[in-house]
């Protein structure tokens, strides 16, 4: 028998994704699948997840969800063998857009009874009460999934290990108090000391609260979220639980994102031949509408979500400056957001036709010829968790221009001065929420593009950092165990004597890209 682990999520890719999360929880299933999890994902029945999903079967059906009946659908991810089951009801079936807001902006009137159904959902299968095996452990990420360690409390189930991912604490699911009988809530939690959160019910804080463990995905984002800057209001429960607290790396899927083997882009390469590069960059000019100028103009790309914690108007504010000051610079913008950020961005583009491109959107062609053929990422952040968007960049040679925080300085090694990199430079940091920080970060990063051999340090550095999923995915199977009850903690393996170590790893994986490239290039 094999540890069951159910992973419960707002999305996952390709059934739905408005971000990295879902990037994430596929990923994370398929690496812990390979390390001999029985791992399985519920998310909501969506419009695009059942019609995406395969093998779809009926394995139970309620009517006592918040908000009305509903059912449980078990099938696969299509192109895998990924177990996902998804919560079918009318309220999700509306969602035929964005997951979370409306058109507008404005945050959806019913996520509070969605989302609240989604976690009663996992009581119901943590209950034995549909025709699959009960799992060993619940892995919840984020505030969609916060209520379910209160809830398995509230019906007295204990023979269940409790996990919470914190991917970005400043999305928390609060709610007015007064509809918590309506989402099932029991009275007993609904206390400062529970759930309640300053007036409101907070699914994020009852996850915080009653779950067996805390995660976080950035070694610097544990430490961060511990403080009255980062903690968003949950510094103080969350400095309740110090020993609950745990912090574990993202990988990212180095197989979906390769240069050697992507097919989404104009011309593969590898750090050691980066020739299609520039075959790359002709085509993200196509797309992005821009000016068609030699290889050798530089292109800045700015991918990701357009909001405040994106400092989208501190690049608002910038880039004026940077382009007077970098005159052959052009630039492409990838994302949606924020309204007026969308607006701001358009209106430059239509300011310096040619040299500026805007996509409003997310398309997976998009973003692949964004990382491919950009040679640096503008990626501000006032916070960030981990930073998913500028790994997908190093692995294709383009240089993060960053924000020092979370996860980005854990992932990112500051080049430092032009005269004398750091060993193992990947990219440039910054300090600072100032227009003035982001453009003398952008001018120190175009000086070392300016000298060849420094620049290809950088990017030879980027392309080759260990980015899988294979370690991430032990270190969540080893807390896995330490919360399974102890009947079932001989399920879960310990760590693999074939695991390799980060430069093992690195060296191995350019050996493959390489292999792979000489074998096309002789075909």
């Amino acid at each position: 028998m094999k540890a069951r682990v159910l992973l419960v999520t707002s999305e996952a890719v390709p059934l739905a994704k408005t971000g990295g999360l879902a990037d994430v929880i596929t990923a994370l299933t398929v690496a812990l699948r390979e390390q001999g999890i029985d791992a399985s994902i519920l998310m909501p029945g969506y419009p695009s997840a059942i019609q995406a999903a395969k093998n779809l079967r009926n394995i139970g059906s309620f009517t006592d969800f918040p908000g009305g009946e509903g059912s449980l659908l078990a099938g696969e991810i299509a192109g895998s063998d990924v177990p996902v089951i998804l919560l079918d009801t009318a309220r999700f079936r509306a969602r035929s857009e964005n997951l979370y807001v409306d058109r507008d902006g404005r945050e959806l009137s019913d996520n509070a009874m969605c989302f609240a159904a989604l976690s009663h959902a996992a009581v119901k299968l943590c209950a034995g009460l549909t025709t699959l095996p009960k799992p060993h452990v619940v892995h919840a990420h984020d505030w969609h999934a916060g209520l379910i360690p209160a809830l398995l409390r509230a019906h007295n189930i204990t023979d269940i290990g409790t996990l919470l991912t914190i991917h970005n604490l400043a999305f928390q699911g609060n709610f007015p108090l007064d509809i918590a009988a309506s989402l099932g809530l029991p009275a007993d939690i609904l206390n400062a000391d529970g759930a309640e959160f300053w007036g409101q019910v907070s699914f994020l804080k009852a996850g915080i609260r009653y779950a067996d463990k805390i995660s976080t995905v950035s070694h610097t984002y544990a430490k961060e979220i511990l403080t009255p800057r980062f903690g968003h209001g949950f510094e103080g429960c969350l400095n309740r639980r110090p020993d609950a607290i745990a912090a574990i790396p993202n990988g990212i899927d180095s197989e979906v994102w390769n240069p050697v083997s992507d097919s989404l882009i104009a011309r593969r390469f590898s750090f050691r031949d980066l020739k299609g590069k520039a075959a790359c960059k002709s085509e993200l000019k196509k797309l992005f509408n821009l000016m068609p100028l030699n290889q050798f103009a530089p292109v800045l790309a700015l991918g990701s979500r357009i909001t405040h914690q994106k400092m989208a108007d501190v690049a608002l504010a910038a880039l004026p400056t940077i382009l007077a000051a970098h005159p052959y610079l052009q630039l492409a913008v990838l994302g949606c957001g924020d309204p007026v950020y969308q607006h701001g961005f358009q209106q430059l583009a239509e300011q310096y036709p040619g040299r500026i491109g805007v996509h409003i959107g997310y398309t997976e062609k998009h973003a692949h010829a964004l990382h491919a053929g950009a040679d640096m990422l503008l990626h501000g952040s006032r916070f960030e968790p981990f930073g998913l968007t500028p790994m997908y960049a190093m692995r294709y040679g383009t240089i993060p221009i960053a924000s020092r925080v979370g996860g980005l300085s854990d992932t990112i090694i500051d080049a430092g001065s032009v005269d004398q990199l750091v060993a193992g430079a990947n990219g440039v940091l910054f300090d600072g929420e100032q227009p003035q920080d982001m453009i003398d970060a952008v001018n120190r990063t175009f000086q070392i593009f300016s000298r060849t051999r420094e620049w290809q340090k950088l990017q030879r550095n980027a392309m080759t950092a260990e980015c899988g999923w294979h370690a991430p995915a032990q270190q969540y199977i080893d807390l896995y165990r330490d919360i399974a009850t102890p009947a079932s903690q001989h399920l879960f393996p310990e760590n693999s004597a074939a695991e390799l170590d980060a430069e093992q790893q690195s060296q191995a994986l350019n050996t493959i890209h390489e292999e792979a490239l000489n074998k096309r290039k002789a075909g």
